[in-house]
């Protein structure tokens, strides 16, 4: 019994070593002031005002955007910088956009380190990230970015790759968590409030413009067109002629004699006249401001008449018509297509089997908006790979059999919405700790039930007959169902 309390006890001691490994990396809840944590900018042009202030309606705290048409600007360096080229790395932060977003930003961007001797207190546009990744509304734009800063080796410049077709951002004012999952495969998903928008990989030219790896090759920039190259698929044809009776002079529209005068045309009456009740205002001048005339008005009569004034007959499409002539087209036999330079090898290309990422040394708060009331919350960055290994080692020990099903569900949970690990944690150990205590110090056994009498006396062939047999077996087979542990999920399948 010592034994299997030896084994026990460094079980346990192995899961909490291990649930303290798998610490956030970076955990912000605001719920202390950030004054003394976090570093505003003193660029002259970053004049919101940032305050510590509550959700509208709530008690939880967070990093408010207070003044409507600012930039602003805000940084925490961290203690020590999160590598992204190992292990499952997890972006998250909750953001509520309490008056809307109509036009601004509402990302985070996760700064790669700086040159020796840079200021927090510099933190501006052009910053060096490695990593921009949350909402940006404005015009036709409505999108949750994800742009990641990469370096090509050969030229040791940085280049900016924005994920394709990614999710928009939700229209209401309540609060909203975005995760950006970056895999050791290079995967990279995109989930609002746990459930997946976008899944892409960081090396496909499909899912990332510009492609993080670039193509082979490239336009040759000192190909020059021939003179002589024809680019016309159609050309006029060299031997049509114009007919004899194409008339280029004839008009478009001609008089139609054929019209006569409607009865009762007032030809001596004007389509207008002077207004009679129109008056020559009192501080008028003739000399400064000329003679005063009266302001037209439509003429009465002309409204119960056909028309008013000289008649004239109208216009009607000329039949003779046909415009300025033109050769018909016919196939150029001189076509050599469109041209294009000849293809050359990339001095810029490389292979790549995964991004060189660089690490994150500080975060940062960096935008500009129309709309006040952004509420940043619950920044986090964490590894949650390993850990679930772990719980899925911890749930197949034997004596937590009985329990199996709960965890196994509890932890594939927990892989599908990282931002509820930490809740998962807490609900394994639970079972784990309780089970552990009922083996250590033992618990209430259960009654041993007391048969009456007659039946006690009853032989034991009987026992095994009729219902009896059956629903002994039915017992069984229930005890089996209750024990019997669910398949575990492969990662792919997950």
């Amino acid at each position: 019994m010592m034994g299997g309390r030896a084994l026990l006890l460094l079980l346990v001691s192995a899961l909490l070593v291990q649930i303290r490994a798998s610490d956030p990396l970076l955990y912000e809840p605001f719920d202390e002031d950030f004054e003394g944590r976090w570093v505003v900018s003193k660029k002259d042009e970053y004049q919101g005002v940032w305050k510590h202030a509550k959700s509208d309606g709530h008690e939880d705290y967070g990093l408010l955007v207070s003044e409507k048409a600012r930039k602003y600007a805000i940084i925490k360096e961290l203690d020590e910088p999160v590598t992204l080229k190992d292990g499952t790395v997890v972006l998250q932060f909750e953001v509520r956009l309490q008056n809307g977003l109509e036009c601004g930003g509402a990302y985070i961007k996760y700064i790669r380190p700086q040159d020796a001797g840079w200021d927090a207190k510099e933190f501006d546009n052009e910053t060096p990230y490695t990593i921009m990744f949350g909402p940006d509304k404005c015009g036709s734009t409505n999108k949750v970015h994800f742009i990641l800063k990469h370096k090509n080796p050969k030229t040791g410049k940085y280049v900016e790759h924005h994920l394709k077709f990614p999710p928009s951002v939700p229209y209401d004012k309540l609060s909203h968590v975005y995760t950006a999952i970056l895999k050791p495969d290079n995967e990279v998903r995109i989930l609002v409030d746990g459930e997946e928008k976008k899944k892409a990989n960081f090396l496909s030219a499909d899912d990332f413009e510009p492609a993080l790896i670039p193509s082979k090759t490239i336009p040759d920039p000192d190909d020059k067109k021939p003179e002589d190259w024809d680019e016309r698929a159609k050309i006029p044809d060299p031997d049509a002629v114009k007919p004899d009776d194409w008339d280029e002079d004839a008009p478009m529209e001609i008089v139609d004699e054929e019209a006569t005068k409607p009865e009762g045309w007032l030809d001596d009456e004007p389509e207008e006249i002077d207004d009679p009740e129109a008056a020559k205002p009192e501080d008028w001048d003739d000399e400064e401001d000329g003679e005063w005339e009266a302001p037209k008005i439509d003429n009465p009569k002309c409204e119960e008449a056909p028309g008013c004034g000289e008649w004239k007959r109208p216009m009607k499409q000329n039949p003779a018509y046909k415009g300025k002539w033109h050769a018909p087209m016919i196939d150029n036999p001189n076509y050599k297509g469109i041209w294009k330079p000849q293809e050359i090898p990339n001095p810029e290309y490389f292979e790549l089997d995964k991004p060189d990422f660089d690490p994150i040394a500080a975060i940062g708060i960096e935008i500009w908006t129309m709309q006040d009331g952004i509420l940043f919350d619950n920044i986090l960055i964490a590894d949650d790979e390993k850990i679930f290994d772990v719980l899925y080692k911890i749930a197949d020990v034997p004596f937590l059999a009985p329990y199996k099903t709960k965890i196994i569900d509890v932890i594939e949970k927990g892989e599908k919405q990282p931002n509820i690990t930490i809740g998962i944690l807490v609900s394994v150990v639970i079972v784990f700790v309780t089970v552990l205590f009922r083996i250590l110090f033992g618990g209430k056994k259960p009654a041993v039930p007391v048969k009456p009498a007659a039946e006690a006396k009853k032989p034991k062939a009987t026992e095994t007959d009729g219902a009896g047999s059956s629903g002994d077996k039915d017992e069984k087979e229930d005890e089996k169902e209750e024990t019997a542990a669910p398949r575990r999920r492969t990662r792919r399948e997950t």
